[in-house]
């Protein structure tokens, strides 16, 4: 009998040194935490990142795509199957009374607001608070400071079962840190997106980006975090929630429910994947006993748990 091929040996036969295996996913998350992944692939560029995934559609491998790292926990056990890193970069302006960008989907979102800032456009300046990349925002309908994705996007181009595909903002299901994509309705990646943007000046634009970054600075922990970790409930805060709970301060191993911003949970080094989760779940027990609201997850766990 002839041995069949394993995965990772398909994967270097088509893709070379793109493919490696057993590689720690930490240090490309924003919390710094989570073990292995099986077999990782790193995409340069859109049309790389569409041949490797049409190519695990095909052989059915299972895969995840990652940019920034952040808005996820990655288990301890890592992540079987393929993990994708999508590092295609290329953005274009559109000048005109209409100004908008083209930006591919592992542009970190928060370069791109300063970019479109430092030649005279605004429009997104809110996102230069959002962590993570193009992809990630249009999955997750990404927002801050009373932006949003769901506002600001006129088009996204999704690589889906049947090629490449433009979708309008209308069809992207958009709702509260929601989308037909992350629900799973629809199977698709993001392949590039063209945000709408406002004449400005690049000293208006800057001036407001500062504004917004400074703001930051004193509400939100500095260090390894994954970003807000639970949704906002209708009408109300996570934060204050957990805050007026007594969580704030609260520690498991390493992991620490930030003194600065309840819904923001710390990595202090070496914190354990298992801890974060174990956190989790004690404030969502917590705020249910004490407030009577279930918290909802806004990151994503990742991996094998």
């Amino acid at each position: 009998m002839v041995a069949l091929a394993r995965p990772v040996d398909l994967l270097i036969a088509k893709f070379g040194d793109m493919v490696k295996e057993n590689v720690p996913l930490a240090p490309f998350t924003s919390a710094r935490i989570g073990g292995p992944a099986d077999i990782f692939v790193t995409v340069d560029s859109v049309a790389a990142l569409a041949r490797v995934v049409k190519f695990l559609w095909k052989n059915e491998l299972p895969f995840s795509v990652i940019g920034g790292g952040s808005n996820i926990l990655v288990s301890d056990k890592g992540v079987r199957g393929v993990v994708v890193m999508n590092r295609a970069k290329k953005v274009s302006f559109h000048a005109g009374d209409q100004p908008s960008v083209t930006a591919e989907s592992g542009v970190v979102f928060s370069n791109l607001a300063n970019r479109c800032a430092s030649k005279g456009f605004g429009g997104i300046e809110w996102a230069a608070a959002v962590p993570g990349t193009i992809g990630g925002a249009v999955y997750g309908n990404a927002g801050a400071f009373g932006g949003d994705v769901a506002g600001s996007l006129l088009s996204t181009e999704l690589l889906t079962e049947n090629g490449r595909e433009t979708y309008s903002v209308e069809r992207m299901g958009y709702g509260y840190r929601a989308s037909v994509l992350k629900s799973g309705e629809l199977k698709a990646v993001v392949l590039s997106a063209e945000l709408s943007l406002t004449n400005s000046t690049k000293e208006d634009a800057t001036v407001k980006i500062q504004q917004f970054s400074a703001h930051r600075k004193t509400t939100q922990p500095p260090g390894a975090s994954m970003g807000s970790m639970f949704k906002n409930p209708a009408g109300d805060y996570a934060g204050r929630l957990i805050e007026i709970s007594g969580l704030k301060g609260t520690r498991i191993g390493n992991a620490e429910v930030s003194p600065l911003h309840g819904n923001f949970f710390v990595n202090h080094g070496a914190t354990r994947a298992e801890d974060i989760r174990k956190l989790v779940q004690l404030v969502q027990k917590t705020v249910k006993e004490k407030q009577g609201i279930e918290l909802e997850l806004e990151i994503e766990m990742v991996g094998e748990w």
